[in-house]
């Protein structure tokens, strides 16, 4: 089978680019990278993740639901530690967002764009995070990740 390296990039549709070039720069840090006009290129530099804005010429006035098919949400990788920053930030800045809570894989800080895109947060247990390095180091099949996975989910469960 052919190969991939991971997600390049990410591109969203909105309705409005002024505000939502304000909120993913100042409420999220992104920095632009150019504007195209219909289209707007972000980068978070430490990631190097790129990140595209779109509006288009005759956008649908349904607001975005991630109960429709398509896109159910983004998520963000961060650590543990960084989410109550977050949840400071976003109350300061009115993000609309859900308080973090416990999964049965990690921490999830989810919350909202403009226009009601879903976006997360997300900070994996070490248990998943180790194993997902095992398993991109080729050193734990996806057998054995999927039981530790399914372990994380039986150990969550028990506990609530």
């Amino acid at each position: 089978m052919p190969d991939f390296g991971g997600v390049d990039h990410a591109s969203l549709t909105v309705t409005d680019l002024h505000r939502s070039h304000r909120f993913y720069t100042e409420a999220l840090g992104f920095a632009m990278l150019m504007d195209l006009g219909h289209t707007r290129l972000y980068l978070y530099e430490r990631t190097t993740f790129i990140l595209g804005l779109h509006r288009h010429d005759e956008p649908s006035d349904h607001p975005f639901s991630e109960l429709n098919p398509g896109l159910d949400h983004i998520s963000f990788a961060v650590g543990k530690e960084d989410i109550p920053g977050w949840e400071k930030r976003f109350d300061a800045m009115g993000v609309t967002y859900t308080p973090a809570r416990e999964m049965e894989f990690g921490s999830h800080l989810n919350f909202r764009d403009p226009d009601n895109i879903a976006l997360e947060f997300f900070a994996a247990h070490e248990a998943v995070a180790g194993a997902l390095r095992a398993l991109a180091a080729g050193e734990l099949s996806t057998e054995a990740f999927t039981a530790i996975a399914q372990q994380q989910v039986a150990d969550f469960e028990g506990g609530a």
